[in-house]
């Protein structure tokens, strides 16, 4: 087949049935991306004869006597083998002075598209680029881009590098499609895994015949539970494993989901590894399922971990309900007591559902042994070091044996903190001695990864008449799935902070996660902390109507304050400190502006509310979170830092490199970042619970100061002066007897570390004015208001660009984000048109307002802000919606059908005077 891709004449057969990303990915055009498989997000855009298409809907055939451009040739001819660009086309130049993306995988399919758009589309976004998701963004950045709104610093820039808009250093990379993802450029020698799943919500493998899966063409190995290693582990890693419980396996007979791996087939191809798995002929002994979280804890529930099926292994602690993966319970000061002497009592449930992560790059992990032996993982993981120790000790190899790296990765929110791919493709390389890669389809994302833990909050809530909260209670249920993957972390979490944030002397909580025979749930951006917090602002939000109080007068009343015990349900010591107070700051910015610009007024027929939430977190996870960092001094003259942390879209390495900056007092453009590979620097524990600034920043903060003073310290040895009297300046040290340049210095290292205590707290509050139409039950978001409490801020246009996509990931999974499970445990919502991501069209311009503090806990006064703005958005939204129609939503996601029902009936609140 002859075409011209990229200005280059191609001669290639394309396979049987290939589509056009396929195959051009397979010539080395990695640009071209793969998000879907359906069509549906737009990561594979290229022109075809000047014209975007979705090249996965493409077969590759009928691209023949055609001409291709991808992101990589759109400013003009080129190679595949060329790794840097040499020029720019002026709608990847936008998209680089607005740094309109964060993570970047979809920003090749994003710009191929908004390069094409002519002017009248530019005035309709929305529809323009309704094929086209970002999961990162929320839109507002990429928006910018288009209308040619620049902010990042001009390179080169002598401005100080903390607090200034510099942009990332794979900017340029990742706008012309050159930044490598996981699966991007690998060895062409490499096997294919395929895995057969589960089709029963809870059975037992009574037999697998593989005699026709082997015959396939092209079958290597297949793999059984009587292949894997029998140790159990937990997918999701923390930096004590014992924070997860140990039940699963890499293969299991024991099966607890509709989804969950069978077997495996490792072949040449990716067909014959399917074939291979099709061929397979499994006996199932099926068993009842329990389905229903209500139902986990009765005494007739069907058990999701038998002990049965463990023999001779102490499979739950004495006493606890086989179902019960972990619980919580406390109390301070007298609830009982102060919800009689209470002049307003309001008591109410409320639930959230399950949130998929929806991260656009699926989990994918290529494996293989390198020259020297060692077992080498490329994957797309936010925890490459707690990864690599979970793999040695379950296969038994020594730490120094298995190396582990990321290249840069597709979203995460939570979701890649888990193990699911590298324990099955290490289990393939150590059997086949052969590289093995396996990436996830949009649809096993959907069907076997994990989602955000649905919960039912019953909360009741005592006050005064002059407003002053007197008790909170708080009853938590939490469906962690079919493994206890932090379950305990997130209920614990989740029934903190929220309490945390309120200083009512009497608090009650009791909460429990539980087993059930569905999809995993596991880590989202939040922990937990989004679904408790969603039902106890909507409560207070009806006490302060109960009481005829301003809802942001009643958040002053009774906010935690600096002084203040920070309690949540018990009084024992902990290592949370004030390391800085904006939560004031944040309420007073919301309500000013809501009153100063309260938005377009809606159209007739419709109705208007305003709403708003309060949210605390902690911003650091509890119980260790350590990182390493080492800078050196390159003989050239630059710096670089290496570090741990991975780059997901959460902007860590624009941050280390600022930092390091500051500290060497150079631009930031002579600083490299290098990372997220375990043979960096000696530990990480990762990228999640927005540590990658506040931990790792630190590290590196550590690290540089730490070079800074070796050098100061040879340069004075080599001119003779005090080191005292050197001074960095650019490419040289300035000293008492002249200069000298950096390069003539040799080269230097210096180590850096932290450890996660004490840890900080972080205040976000959300505001909203929304249009609601009573017939059709649309909601419309007439304006949206966020102030952030992030300490000082080191990169005002990225975490801006932080906290514009947590709310509008928020927003998605408040009005229609849901992970839909039928009556026999099949996930139905398979792929992104069954299931209701943010479009361009969905989200609006958020106006997003810091607070001004100084953090005493992180690296120059910074705090996290990668997660922390998605919690109040969903009972800001509802009480929003309350405002509007006089209804409380006990329930998200607020769809239309949900909204027209309940205006319909006439929902009233649980409020109860006394």
């Amino acid at each position: 087949m002859r075409l011209t891709v990229n200005g280059l004449a191609q001669e290639r057969e394309p396979r049987p049935g290939q589509c056009l990303r396929t195959y051009l990915r397979e010539a080395g055009w990695f640009g071209v991306k793969k998000g879907c498989d359906a069509g549906d997000c737009g990561a594979c855009t290229v022109h075809l004869d000047g014209e975007p298409v979705h090249s996965c809907l493409i077969p590759a055939y009928r691209a023949e006597g055609r001409s291709v451009t991808t992101i990589e040739g759109l400013a003009g001819p080129c190679r595949p083998e060329e790794t840097e660009p040499t020029s720019f086309h002026p709608m990847q130049a936008a998209f680089l002075a607005a740094q309109g993306f964060q993570c970047g995988f979809c920003t090749p399919g994003m710009i191929m598209t908004a390069a094409a758009l002519n002017q009248g589309q530019r005035q309709d976004l929305g529809t323009a680029l309704k094929g086209n998701l970002c999961r990162c963004t929320g839109y507002h950045a990429i928006r910018d881009a288009i209308a040619g709104a620049g902010h990042a610093v001009a390179a080169g820039s002598d401005l100080h590098p903390v607090g200034q808009n510099v942009a990332a250093p794979a900017a340029p990379l990742v706008v012309s499609g050159r930044a490598r993802f996981t699966l991007d450029g690998p060895p062409t020698d490499a096997l294919h895994l395929k895995v057969l799943r589960s089709p029963h919500a809870h059975a037992r493998v009574v037999a697998i015949g593989d005699a026709a899966a082997r015959a396939v063409p092209g079958v290597v190995a297949v793999l059984t539970h009587a292949d894997a290693p029998p140790g159990r582990f937990s997918t999701g890693r923390h930096q004590d494993p014992r924070d997860d419980a140990a039940d699963t396996r890499v293969l299991d007979p024991i099966l607890r989901f509709v989804g969950q791996r069978v077997a495996a087939v490792v072949a040449e191809t990716e067909a014959a590894a399917e074939a291979g798995c099709r061929a397979l002929r499994v006996t199932y002994e099926v068993r009842p399922a329990l389905l229903d979280p209500d139902r986990a804890l009765a005494d007739d529930a069907p058990w999701v971990h038998d002990p049965r099926d463990r023999p001779g292994e102490d499979a739950r602690p004495h006493g606890l309900h086989p179902n019960l993966a972990a619980e919580v319970h406390g109390e301070v000061g007298d609830v009982e007591a102060a919800f009689a002497a209470a002049d307003f009592v309001y008591t109410d449930t409320f639930h959230s559902q399950r949130v998929q992560h929806a991260a656009l790059e699926t989990h994918g992990c290529l494996g293989w042994r390198a020259e020297d032996g060692r077992l080498t993982l490329r994957t797309s993981t936010q925890v490459p070091f707690l990864t690599r120790d979970a793999l040695c000790d379950l296969f038994g190899l020594e730490r120094d044996a298995v190396r582990v790296l990321c290249g840069r990765v597709g979203g995460g929110f939570g979701g890649k903190q888990e193990m699911l791919t590298e324990d099955l493709v290490t289990l393939a390389v150590l059997r086949t001695g052969r590289p093995v890669r396996w990436e996830l389809t949009r649809q096993e994302q959907f069907t076997a990864t994990t989602t955000r833990h649905p919960m039912r909050v019953a909360v009741k809530i005592g006050a005064r008449r002059d407003g002053t909260l007197t008790a909170i209670s708080l009853d938590v249920l939490s469906d962690t799935g079919a493994y206890g993957n932090h379950a305990g972390g997130v209920i614990h979490h989740g029934c903190n902070e929220v309490l945390a944030a309120y200083a009512c002397p009497n608090k009650r909580v009791d909460g429990y996660a539980v087993y059930t025979h569905t999809l995993p749930s596991g880590a989202f951006r939040g922990y937990g902390l989004s679904q408790t917090i969603f039902a106890l602002e909507s409560a207070l939000d009806e006490v302060a109507r109960g009481l005829g109080i301003d809802p942001f007068a009643l958040r002053r009343i009774n906010a935690v304050k600096p002084g203040d015990a920070m309690v949540s349900n018990s009084l024992e010591p902990h290592d949370v400190v004030f390391g800085s107070y904006g939560l004031d700051q944040c309420l007073t910015l919301v309500e000013d502006a809501l009153r100063a610009d309260p938005g377009p007024e809606p159209e007739p027929g419709w109705l208007s509310g305003t709403g708003m939430a309060m949210a605390m977190i902690d911003t650091i996870p509890p119980r260790g979170h350590h990182a390493d960092a080492r800078v050196s001094l390159d003989a050239d003259g630059h710096y670089t830092v290496r570090v741990g942390t991975a780059e997901f879209g959460n902007g860590t390495s624009t941050v280390h490199r600022q930092i390091a900056a500051s500290a060497l007092n150079v631009a930031p453009e002579r600083v490299r970042v290098a990372g997220a590979d375990t043979d960096a620097v000696g530990h990480d524990t990762g990228a999640y619970g927005s540590t990658g600034t506040v931990v790792a920043g630190l590290a590196t903060l550590r690290a540089a100061e730490a070079l800074a003073t070796g050098i100061r310290a040879r340069a004075a040895d080599m001119s003779g002066t005090a080191p005292e009297t050197c001074r960095l300046t650019g490419e040289t040290v300035v000293t008492a007897n002249g200069s000298l340049r950096l390069a003539a210095l040799g080269p230097l290292d210096a180590p850096g570390r932290a450890d996660g205590t004490p840890r900080s707290v972080s205040f976000n509050v959300q505001g909203f004015r929304v249009a609601v139409h009573p017939v059709s039950g649309e909601v419309r978001i007439l304006r949206s208001v966020h102030a952030a409490d992030a300490g000082r801020v080191i990169n005002p246009m990225q975490c801006r660009g932080q906290v514009e996509g947590g709310v509008a990931q928020a927003i998605g999974a408040a009005l229609y984000e849901d992970v839909r499970i039928d009556a026999t445990g099949q996930v139905v919502t398979q792929a992104f048109r069954d299931y209701h991501i943010p479009a361009c069209a969905d989200v609006p311009d958020t106006e997003v307002l810091f607070a001004e503090t100084h953090d005493s806990v992180g690296p120059l006064g910074a705090k996290s802000m990668s997660e922390s703005p998605f919690n109040p958005v969903a009972a800001a939204l509802g009480n929003a919606i309350r405002d509007a129609t006089g209804i409380r939503l006990t329930a998200t996601p607020f769809a239309a059908d949900r909204i027209y029902r309940a205006v319909a009936a006439g929902r009233g609140g649980g409020q109860e005077w006394t």
